[in-house]
């Protein structure tokens, strides 16, 4: 068996089965809703939450096929099974079963670390491990999550007691529901975009309630935090709210000041829902996978960084077909 990397995404040759395909296929296993992950398939492998948000971001699914968590099922000669991915909620990792016992993991968005909002992921053991590589250069090295929210607290009271508005940018789904949760949980009120506020009601339905917040009508109330998505903070909706300070949460914070200015904030904090470079070094290690193929983002540096752990380990590139073990 082979792995194809299409125009489409990735697809398991000699079956109908694509991994996160971005274009409509007869079938395909999608990790999570993102809208760079998803599209209106014939079929759709996913979570029952995942199912949930594609609904509600691309209108009714086809042919949804809810998986959970550790319960394989046949797909013809294969068995599949749905492992969390710690990412956003309902994002799942696949394992292929061959005939043979080889056994086959796709990671799709991963996160190692703990969080308010997802399933925490769990160590996918496998053969040959496909794994995403968004921050696998080794520059991108996170503060604990917990930390950089504190900071993100510190950043809001602080605004607050000067009597200004504090605005986060936050991806509706995922990045602002998880510090939505914890400023939340701290005694803060918020208030959302309605992108962003329909996703956490969302949320509540599936198990995970987030309190002390209301949808954005205009207005910001004194002692309110608003929660605005990144690529509206530019059109002129936040003008009339002054004085107002603006943080942008986003992995992409590590590249230095330069990260701010691009979503038109005043500061960014590195809140990120994927692993960094050492945590998905961590991760292929314990998969136990004798071969590893990196896709997405910096894949090349990442293969390199676990070929220099004495793994075998490279990144997918063009269009091209690739032997699997």
């Amino acid at each position: 068996m082979s792995v194809e990397l299409r125009r489409n995404g990735l697809q398991l040759a000699g079956t109908p089965l694509f991994l996160d395909a971005t274009r409509k296929t007869p079938l395909s296993f999608v990790s999570h809703a993102h809208a760079d992950h998803i599209a209106r398939h014939e079929r759709t492998i996913a979570t029952a939450a995942t199912l949930r948000f594609m609904a509600h971001r691309l209108g009714k699914v086809a042919a949804p096929l809810p998986a959970p968590y550790g319960r394989p099922f046949d797909l013809g000669p294969l068995s599949l099974e749905l492992l969390p991915a710690g990412h956003v909620l309902g994002s799942a990792q696949l394992r292929i079963i061959r005939e043979d016992g080889k056994r086959i993991v796709f990671t799709g968005d991963l996160n190692l670390e703990p969080s308010l909002t997802a399933e925490p992921a769990q160590v996918a053991e496998c053969d040959l491990l496909i794994i995403e590589s968004t921050f696998g250069h080794p520059r991108y090295a996170f503060p604990p999550r917990e930390e950089v929210l504190g900071q993100v607290e510190s950043w809001v009271r602080r605004h607050l007691e000067r009597g200004a508005v504090p605005v986060l940018l936050g991806y509706s789904l995922g990045k602002s529901q998880e510090a939505m949760k914890y400023l939340s949980g701290r005694g803060f009120s918020l208030v959302a975009h309605e992108s962003i506020h329909e996703v956490a009601l969302l949320y509540g339905e599936l198990g995970v309630p987030i309190e002390r917040m209301r949808r954005f009508d205009g207005r910001v109330e004194p002692g309110e935090v608003l929660f605005f998505p990144p690529h509206l903070a530019r059109n002129g909706a936040l003008a009339s709210f002054w004085p107002r300070a603006t943080a942008v949460l986003t992995g992409w914070a590590l590249d230095g000041p330069g990260a701010a200015r691009r979503y038109g904030a005043d500061v960014a904090f590195p809140v990120s829902d994927h692993a960094d470079c050492a945590s998905l070094v961590r991760y292929a290690k314990a998969t136990g996978a004798r071969d590893i193929l990196t896709h997405h983002g910096f894949a090349e540096e990442l293969a390199e960084v676990l070929r220099g752990q004495g793994l075998d380990a490279r990144a997918l590139g063009q269009p091209r077909q690739l032997a699997l073990l």
